[in-house]
């Protein structure tokens, strides 16, 4: 599931038209690293919760700036799996 929610961030960033070139699992999220702003890290957010069902919280924003790559991949695939697991 961490390769497939990968694959849809990095996807969605293009969209953004972020330059996704070299990005791997260590590149932050926000300052170093994809650079993205709070406006464009919400957007990303929405972008994940419409396409996995999931909800960040309000305060979560902070956070999610700080995180690399790898680790909001694998957050966001944990929270589905947890989603799912909890519907069966």
């Amino acid at each position: 599931m961490s390769t497939e929610v990968r694959a849809f961030v990095i996807e969605q960033l293009a969209d953004m038209n972020y330059d996704v070139e070299g990005i791997d699992d260590d590149t932050t999220l926000g300052p170093s690293g994809v650079d993205l702003e709070s406006l464009a890290l919400a957007d990303l957010a929405v972008r994940v919760e419409d396409r996995y069902g999931l909800k960040f919280a309000d305060d979560e924003s902070e956070q999610l700036a700080l995180m690399t790559v790898g680790e909001f991949t694998a957050m966001v695939a944990d929270r589905v799996a947890t989603a799912t697991s909890d519907k069966s």
